[in-house]
């Protein structure tokens, strides 16, 4: 029933247009579908439906670490912040990209060495289990729910731009379809599905984004200066459209919530879970760092021709208030400039660009949010029905039937979560949740591969104090009320004035995790330090990792 509203507006279109439409999304749905019922044959164990057997290698992984990372905040959210604010938007896609030299200097290679299938698998293997095992599945869920939400009101964005669906009503229903197809893609295909997944959408959105800035850097001659000098005429706003302060810095606030902003970029990426979990999916550290590098070089690629998708939308549409790009908060900028190059509105190849580039674009949203869903489910069943909540040790087939059932529960919440998201940025609601990551989780991650006196009372500690203190933040933030653009805006609760919590949050999981340290007295996984040490930087025996 999902769909029926989906495809009702589509009376209004073109024959021939809505029949591409349909083609073009009923292919990759049906690629997708078919690869998780081929990926449903081969999961076995829980390896297999955790971390896909461990088969992938470095150059496999890193395409869908990529897939997961080039999601819809960054086809989709990024190039419309550079086509509303020029430099300013631009600031998310070095943000982005940089973060990866931390996850690749501190993360990659030591987590694949000293966990098994979940980010918590790391933390528990020098301290007490259950408290642990609890703190981390509860940021992970926290942390992937943030992350899912931008991905949902991309999808409700992107196909209420195809099928001409206005409606606020109508677009929920092309977020409960997005969120029944992630069900379907994380109950049936585990890891080894949602990875061919990201693989194949990986190259289908590199394919799309490498189009997309050939043929818009052909209209400008292949000439960059005269692409962001029609951009900054075009803009309205002159040449402050290529310098700082039309987003941020306008104001002290508006300069120390671009800190901010910075902060949770660069350090969130090393704290997100699911991306974590991509580490696991390698035979080896070697493969992991070998992940990176590619994932770097792609995702690198990818960013730089985010200038030309921006500031190409900003030079040939139309950004002016009440114009569609500015209504969407700038999430439909992509395919709309995808239909521009391709010979305009009603043209047969502005119709097909439009149509492929929104098709790839629903395929990075079903991929990012069957991860995300994967990866909140897994940690549900491994860490707390397996070790926290079952009195004795459940076998395989019942902690992946746990997994299966809390990947529905999480879908639903998700898709409850972000009907009423919808009139945000997705790149703006990713930054939360990078900023979320960055203040739970990676402080403990640290910590615990560092710090030799580090126990059970710091993780639990910096684990809850970032989660709290940023999820509360980002509450009584302009985010959720006091403004035209905040979630809810029949109320005013708005105290704290910065809209990315990351520069008072992060500081403080780390702060908490230093108090609970000095006044925790257990001193027990000072014993297993030196062990994980070892362990995280050869190698060895790291397939044992969590058996104890």
């Amino acid at each position: 029933m999902s769909a029926i509203p989906v495809l009702l507006p589509l009376a209004d279109a073109e024959p021939g247009n809505r029949a591409l439409t349909i083609a073009l999304f009923g292919a990759i749905v049906a690629v997708t579908l078919y690869i998780t019922w081929w990926a449903s044959r081969q999961n076995k164990t829980a390896a297999d439906y955790y971390a896909g057997g461990r088969s992938f290698s470095g150059a496999q992984n890193g395409l869908a670490i990529s897939g997961d990372y080039m999601s819809a905040a960054s086809f989709l959210g990024i190039s419309g912040s550079i086509a509303l604010y020029g430099y300013d938007g631009f600031l998310y896609s070095i943000g982005f990209l940089v973060a990866w030299l931390v996850a690749l200097l501190l993360v990659a290679e030591l987590l694949r060495n000293s966990g098994r299938f979940t980010m918590a698998d790391q933390l528990a293997y020098r301290m007490r289990q259950r408290p642990v095992r609890t703190a981390a599945a509860t940021s992970t869920i926290v942390v992937s729910i943030f992350y899912l939400l931008a991905q949902m009101v991309g999808a409700g964005a992107l196909v209420g731009l195809l099928l001409g669906v206005k409606s606020e009503g109508l677009k929920a229903g092309v977020i409960i379809l997005v969120g029944a197809l992630m069900i379907i893609y994380v109950t049936f295909g585990g890891m080894k599905g949602t990875t061919w997944v990201q693989i194949v959408k990986a190259v289908l959105l590199m394919s799309g984004a490498v189009l997309i800035t050939f043929l818009v850097l052909l209209k400008f001659h292949f000439n960059l200066s005269e692409l962001l000098g029609a951009a900054s005429a075009k803009s309205g706003k002159g040449e402050a459209f290529l310098q700082p302060g039309l987003l941020y810095g306008k104001d002290l606030t508006g300069q120390i919530d671009f800190l901010s902003l910075g902060l949770a970029l660069v350090l969130g990426t090393a704290g997100l879970p699911h991306i974590l979990i991509r580490f696991y999916t390698v035979p080896d550290s070697r493969a992991a760092r070998r992940s990176v590098q590619w994932a770097i070089g792609l995702i690198g690629a990818f960013y730089l021709m985010t200038l030309a998708l921006g500031f190409g939308a900003a030079a040939l549409l139309d950004t002016s208030k009440g114009s569609a790009v500015a209504e969407s908060k700038g999430n439909v900028a992509s395919p709309l400039l995808a239909e521009s190059v391709g010979g305009g509105a009603g043209s047969l190849g502005g119709s097909i660009l439009l149509a492929f580039i929104a098709a790839v674009a629903f395929a990075t949203i079903l991929a990012v949010v069957a991860g995300l869903t994967l990866t909140s489910a897994s940690s549900f069943a491994h860490d707390l029905y397996a070790n926290v909540i079952a009195k004795e040790k459940p076998s395989e087939q019942s902690e992946l039937r746990v997994a299966r059932f809390a990947a529905i529960g999480i879908g639903a919440v998700s898709i409850a979560l972000a009907i009423p998201a919808q009139k945000l940025n997705i790149a703006f609601l990713v930054a939360l949740a990078f900023a979320v990551a960055a203040s739970a989780n990676l402080p403990a991650l640290l910590f615990n591969l560092f710090w030799k006196r580090f126990n059970t009372a710091g993780a639990v500690w910096s684990i809850y104090g970032g989660l709290i203190s940023a999820v509360v933040l980002v509450v009584f933030s302009p985010v959720v009320s006091g403004k035209p653009t905040s979630m809810i805006t029949s109320a005013d609760f708005s105290w704290f004035p910065l809209s990315n919590p990351g520069i008072v949050s992060i500081p403080l999981g780390f702060l908490f995790g230093i108090l609970g340290t000095y006044l925790g007295r257990d001193k027990s996984s000072e014993d297993r330090y030196h062990e994980l040490s070892v362990r995280s930087h050869t190698g060895a025996g790291a397939e044992g990792v969590a058996k104890h």
